[in-house]
């Protein structure tokens, strides 16, 4: 199985302690953004939790189910997996590890890899637009099996790399937010390890010796992936400043928006620093 990376410990090594207490420091900085955002998970919730095969899916399963017995709220959690129709995914190893834990689970095939390839321009990776038909089908899932919040793995890393991608290749200054609301008003996707750095989870993962499984798609973790230049670029100037990241994590929790280039965003700051200061000129 080409696609399984089982990710162990060393032989004869006692994971148990030093896993729970990696797992307490994945909640605690989970509890803060709770903190920020109380409604992120709210009582009666049904949670789909997206599991891929990769390492911040099965630590985010391992979060939810934690939350779940330690949360003042009550709530549900159905982890659900996506068959997107690459050759080579090993569903198999991803639902023996679901049965493992406990935990409800569905295991969904949407065979939409050939329909992503065929309108593939040249030079082109299938990732984003992946996304989109995978965004697609976990928006109507939810509503069929009855879901109130779709939780995904995105970590730290995750929204500092987006940043600067959308940056450097889009034009756009965003990331991804920890909840988000679709256009719609259908669905509410939710980060939890969204202030989690990866290093910790791949920390975890090895300690949890989780079954990771890539998604087949040939073009996954190319070097000349945006993605992937963005990830060698940051680490790069992490050695030079090692707390870059920490310190862009900061800055998108800290916007200060009249102070950019957007003339929507500086009329409406401009239009209420005048209601505050009524005698105040601009």
């Amino acid at each position: 199985m080409d696609n399984l990376i089982q990710l162990g410990v060393p032989a004869g090594h006692t994971a148990s302690a030093s896993t729970d207490k990696l797992l307490r420091m994945i909640c605690k900085r989970v509890g803060q953004l709770f903190g920020t955002y109380p409604k992120l998970i709210e009582d009666g919730d049904k949670v789909m939790v997206c599991v891929s095969g990769g390492k911040d899916s099965y630590a985010l399963l391992d979060v939810m189910k934690d939350l779940q017995a330690r949360a003042p709220v009550r709530f549900e959690i159905l982890a659900v997996n996506i068959d997107q129709g690459w050759p080579g995914y090993d569903t198999a190893a991803i639902a023996a590890h679901l049965e493992s834990v406990g935990v409800p689970f569905q295991m969904v095939t949407e065979d939409y890899a050939a329909i992503v390839e065929s309108k593939l321009r040249p030079g082109q990776t299938p990732c984003s637009l992946c996304s989109r038909f995978r965004r697609g089908v976990l928006y109507n899932l939810a509503q069929e099996l009855g879901c109130t919040k779709i939780a995904l793995g995105h970590h730290s890393d995750d929204l500092i790399e987006t940043l600067v991608m959308n940056m450097f290749f889009s034009g756009r200054l965003a990331s991804m937010p920890p909840v988000l609301y679709s256009d719609d008003g259908r669905n509410t996707v939710i980060r939890p390890l969204a202030l989690v750095p990866e290093a910790l989870l791949v920390e975890y993962a090895h300690k949890r010796e989780f079954p990771v499984v890539r998604c087949g798609c040939p073009s996954c973790g190319l070097p000349a992936q945006k993605r992937q230049v963005i990830k060698r670029l940051l680490t790069e100037l992490e050695e030079e400043s090692p707390q870059i990241k920490t310190h862009m994590l900061a800055a998108l929790q800290n916007v200060v928006p009249d102070h950019l280039l957007d003339p929507t965003v500086i009329r409406e700051a401009s239009s209420d620093s005048a209601k505050d200061s009524p005698g105040r000129t601009i």
